[in-house]
């Protein structure tokens, strides 16, 4: 598959994206340059990055290929030394697939690991994305997926959306055999209800590409930023979970992977 952009096109691409993190250690194996993007469908009640929401002329930085991997190749040395490598976050990178399929073929170029950490909340089945995407996929080394609750109608009082193109994500990801590590965030009394963690578990299950489950706790990080806003955040009276109980949900999820 190809992208329906053409290369001419593709070389004139340029998006917007909100940061750049040039040593992470948390969002894929190694050290990671990480590139957060502007722009996100959801609004997810615990979000620590609510300032990547906007998409669209004027937000964000604007940047091209060519600076990024300017700028990446800096810390080449870091990255392979650590067997780390690049990861696309957000925002949700999947609202700029043509970017990244320019920017992980640069990447390929230099043997560097790529990685993409979504959401899939901009998922779809439909031509002009999929065929995108399925080009973007086979420049993937690994998607990190956020799997935030597995009952649609809770997804929806979460983050604003349904789960079910989210779950056909993984469905996509399972069938092209892509390494995924899933990501469950654990909010107490809306994420941690065992029926709902059996439930995950029992879709993970379902799937055969999962190489690594992460329950990440819930923190308040980002309030500041809502404040900053001048939004509400609706989760202020939420307190972070205990060790024990992310060991217990983590025990719960881990069953699902073979």
């Amino acid at each position: 598959m190809v992208s329906f952009l053409k290369g001419s096109e593709m070389m004139k691409l340029k998006t917007h994206i909100h940061s750049v993190e040039s040593c992470g250690t948390v969002d894929g194996p190694g050290l990671r340059y990480v590139i957060f993007t502007q722009g996100c469908l959801l609004r997810c009640q615990f979000c620590h990055n609510p300032d990547t929401w906007a998409f669209g002329k004027g937000e964000g930085m604007e940047v091209s290929v060519s600076s990024l991997m300017k700028d990446i190749k800096d810390y080449l040395p870091f990255l392979q030394a650590s067997n780390g490598g690049v990861t696309v976050s957000g925002g949700e990178p999947l609202l700029h697939v043509d970017f990244l399929i320019e920017l992980f073929t640069e990447c390929k170029k230099l043997g560097i690991h790529t990685a993409i950490d979504s959401s899939g909340g901009c998922f779809t089945r439909k031509d002009r994305f999929i065929q995108s995407l399925d080009t973007l996929i086979e420049l993937t080394d690994l998607v990190l997926l956020d799997l935030k609750q597995i009952n649609d109608q809770k997804h929806r009082a979460l983050t604003s959306i349904s789960n079910k193109h989210i779950l056909d994500f993984a469905r996509y990801l399972n069938e092209k055999q892509v390494p995924i590590w899933v990501r469950h965030v654990l909010i107490p009394d809306i994420t941690d209800q065992e029926a709902d963690l059996r439930g995950l578990a029992d879709f993970i299950h379902t799937l055969s590409n999962v190489r690594k489950v992460e329950v990440l706790p819930y923190h308040r990080l980002g309030v500041y930023k809502w404040e900053a806003l001048g939004l509400d955040y609706p989760l202020k009276d939420v307190s972070t979970p205990t060790d024990d109980k992310v060991k217990w949900a983590q025990n719960i999820l881990n069953e699902a992977v073979v």
